[in-house]
């Protein structure tokens, strides 16, 4: 009997994580400020190697403010109330340390502040979305905007429920889900009037909505250079393209600064990819449906300038120049997420403990329907999830081929494992094995140092470079394994 595991190990963030290494010299934490305000930090290393680069971010934005050096001193516009600073700081082997700072801002500008020529709409009309526990501070109620827009909401709690999840809607559109209390994201709109529903869910189950009426007065598709100085030669403004796509882009200054580099961020991801230089040229992958690219350059005395395009990912492309096809004589089980008797258990070899739950979600997805895996934990627990399909026992060369999309609040996975089990005409069951190993920062495969009678299971580190952690997060990520075994099972090669 074939069998499919997919093997999420988490480690204790209390147990685990390295000591921080930002200092933030201002503000002081809880310090009353008034927008914009001056944040001034610094960072000598992390995780006991040198840092290249110091960021920030506000509250739940998905944007990431980036600095190519050690050092960060910047004017953060802010609504009036409590905000929280995500101070971050990237050392020489990609890994990130973070230090957070707390401000309550008590006079700023209106958020949504326009031209009066440009947007005649009068304060009663104009207002900041309060209710049911949800709080949108962008957009205004009754307000005019082009698409896409900004959507920025948080949930303290639901019915007198502590908030699980909040998500948002366009019109009688489908829901997006967002797994957290607060939203940031870039929302496409047609011309004309629309209602924004802003949803939160509490423990339990209840729900709790927000309505917010706005006008789009129309579009900035179309345009390749942004007043920030970006130009975007592909994709097109608006376009529909397939997955991957291309991202060509050059700028050669930001706010009077030269750009010392550029990169881009998808959607809601946290995750910023950056290049070095004035130009950017790669591939981005990206699941079926509406999108925000966000394009960014970065001067050399630490100015940020940011351009966002509106696309449509119709399909992805079955191949890329890096994808393995199967022959067309192979044998395939396709869609295995959506197989029914998918079972959970925590992995008894881990220390601590672990429990999980999986079900069939309809997004993200790339095919329709996606498998979404959920585990709590405690320290370093691990979770299995499984599932049995196919009786082969005689086949002898094999192609793992999935997606895996990692969600914002995955942080602290530290080993993500897929392995594939055959019993063979022996009866004997062989375990071909592989994972993105976090500790080792490589891809391992499994191994046996015993014999078939008193196997003795280990993991062989590869050269390949992997860590989950460095993982876009809201994105997808295709995995293909290409292996095959002896005719007795003796020997697996991994390819």
């Amino acid at each position: 009997m074939t069998r499919f595991v997919f093997f999420v190990l988490l480690f204790s963030l209390v147990s685990t994580l390295p000591a921080l290494a930002v200092t933030i010299t201002t503000p002081d934490n809880n310090a009353q400020v008034t927008s914009p305000f001056s944040l001034v930090a610094s960072a000598a290393s992390c995780s006991d190697e040198p840092v290249t680069a110091i960021g920030y971010s506000l509250d739940s934005s998905t944007d990431t403010t980036i600095v190519d050096k050690a050092a960060i001193d910047a004017n953060i516009p802010a609504s009036t109330g409590t905000h929280t600073i995500h101070v971050k700081a990237w050392n020489t082997k990609g890994a990130v340390c973070v230090e957070d700072v707390t401000v309550d801002v008590t006079a700023a500008a209106d958020p949504q502040a326009t031209s009066a020529a440009a947007i005649p709409v009068t304060a009663a009309a104009a207002t900041e979305v309060s209710t049911q526990g949800i709080t949108v501070s962008s957009p205004y109620s009754g307000t005019s905007h082009t698409s896409p827009f900004s959507l920025t909401a948080s949930a303290s709690s639901c019915q007198s429920k502590s908030i699980t999840s909040m998500g948002y809607s366009l019109d009688s559109g489908a829901t997006t889900m967002v797994d957290s209390s607060a939203i940031g994201a870039t929302v496409s709109a047609s011309t004309g009037a629309h209602t924004v529903h802003v949803k939160a869910w509490g423990s339990g189950g209840v729900v709790c909505t927000a309505a917010v009426p706005i006008t789009i007065t129309g579009s900035s598709q179309g345009a390749t250079t942004s007043s920030g100085g970006i130009t975007v030669s592909s994709p097109e403004n608006g376009s529909s393209v397939s997955s991957p796509f291309s991202l060509v882009a050059k700028a050669s200054t930001c706010s009077g600064q030269a750009v010392s580099s550029l990169g881009y961020s998808l959607d809601n991801s946290s995750s910023t990819t950056i290049a070095n230089g004035t130009s950017l040229s790669t591939q981005v992958t990206a699941a079926a449906g509406a999108h925000t690219l966000h394009v960014k350059s970065w001067g050399k005395s630490g100015a940020s300038c940011s351009d966002s395009l509106s696309l449509t990912v119709a399909g992805t492309t079955a191949a890329t120049s890096d994808s393995v096809a199967a022959p067309a004589s192979a044998t395939a089980v396709s869609s295995v997420q959506t197989l029914s008797g998918w079972s959970a258990e925590h992995d008894t070899g881990m220390s601590g403990s672990a429990s999980g739950s999986t079900s069939v979600v309809s997004s993200p997805t790339v095919s329709g329907d996606s498998r979404k895996f959920s585990v709590s934990w405690s320290s370093s627990g691990g979770e299995r999830f499984s599932k049995s399909f196919g009786d082969d026992r005689t086949s002898t060369n094999f192609l793992y081929d999935g997606w895996v999309y990692i969600a914002s609040s995955s942080g602290s996975i530290a080993n993500i494992e897929m392995d594939l089990n055959q019993t063979m005409p022996s009866g004997n069951t062989v375990i071909f094995g592989f994972q993105c190993d976090g500790y080792k920062g490589k891809w391992d495969y499994s191994a046996n140092k015993g014999s078939t009678a008193k196997p003795v299971g280990e993991w062989v580190s590869t050269s390949v470079a992997c860590n989950p952690s460095s993982w876009s997060r809201n994105a997808w990520h295709h995995v293909q394994i290409e292996y095959s075994r002896a005719a007795t099972g003796g020997n697996i090669t991994y390819k």
